[in-house]
């Protein structure tokens, strides 16, 4: 196939082809984004997992990758030094918020831990993607990755792992949550992209689990979700710095871009969460099911 040379010297992709390909745990179909111009669509079997325009690192369709974006990136540049913005992503699919952090933060290390070796080869065959060590992609296991973190030795952790429309179990528990604690610097953002259905179990779960490792935490969804009226995304972010609350600034300015978006969210402070989540149960390494 040939090649298709970008003016970034840190970046070199092919034409994207549509198809199907057989990646090495899962099937990846490649399909064009007809309202979209140099917009592509990448499903893992069968479940919308990415999307890409070409040329347009910032331009972010699915609602709940704005969502990550807009908290994360008030809690960035409240708190954290972009110039020295260390990102893993855990999950990658792809790499379309890494590629998006990498724009936004030009300084930052993006590192993507992904396990189907093929979708990441072929993420960085077709689309633009800055070159290591803006964006490094790591073909392996979230789980094991996660239990080898150094100490200290990322700002940002951003899950958004999925087997099909499912994040696995083991990357939903209270040990899981400790090996990202301990990996993150002091201060650092913990940031997990929660698919639940309208029972809301599995969010109020994993944030059980949370409080029981960080000190404060926050949401992001829509307020069907949050009704608990269908299947779809929350955000969930923990930290052991304050997040911000009802009253703050911060949260006004975050508030106005979510609302703003066609699939308008909210953000709730850590009042509500602890509300939301009262007398659910975390779930354990020792629950996981094989």
């Amino acid at each position: 196939m040939a090649r298709k040379r970008n003016t970034s010297p840190d970046i070199t992709n092919a034409n994207p082809v549509a198809g199907t390909y057989e990646g090495d745990y899962s099937l990846i179909e490649l399909q064009p984004d007809f309202y979209t111009t140099d917009g592509w669509l990448i499903s893992v079997n069968g479940v919308p997992s990415s999307h890409i325009v070409l040329g347009e690192p910032r331009a972010l369709v699915f609602e709940y990758m704005r969502w990550i974006a807009t908290g994360t990136r008030a809690f960035t540049d409240e708190f954290l030094d972009t110039d020295k913005l260390r990102i893993t992503h855990l999950g990658g699919g792809a790499c379309t918020m890494a590629r998006y952090f990498a724009d936004i933060y030009p300084q930052s290390r993006n590192t993507v831990v992904e396990l189907d070796g093929e979708l990441a080869r072929l993420a960085r065959e077709w689309f633009d993607i800055p070159r290591a060590p803006r964006v490094k992609i790591r073909v392996d296991d979230a789980r094991v990755v996660a239990e080898a973190f150094t100490p200290a030795s990322r700002d940002i952790i951003i899950r958004d792992a999925f087997a099909g429309a499912v994040t696995p179990e083991n990357l939903t528990t209270v040990e899981f949550f400790e090996h990202c604690h301990r990996g993150l610097a002091p201060g650092g953002l913990y940031v997990s992209n929660c698919g639940d259905h309208s029972d809301l179990r599995g969010a109020k779960s994993e944030l059980a689990g949370m409080m029981e490792v960080f000190d404060h935490v926050a949401v992001i969804a829509d307020p069907p979700m949050l009704k608990g009226r269908r299947y779809g995304n929350i955000i969930l972010f923990g930290s052991d710095r304050e997040l911000f609350d009802a009253h703050s600034p911060q949260t006004a300015a975050i508030t106005r871009e979510l609302l703003s978006g066609g699939v308008p969210a909210h953000y709730k402070d850590e009042e509500w969460v602890r509300r939301f989540a009262s007398g659910a149960h975390p779930r354990r390494d020792e629950m996981v099911t094989e």
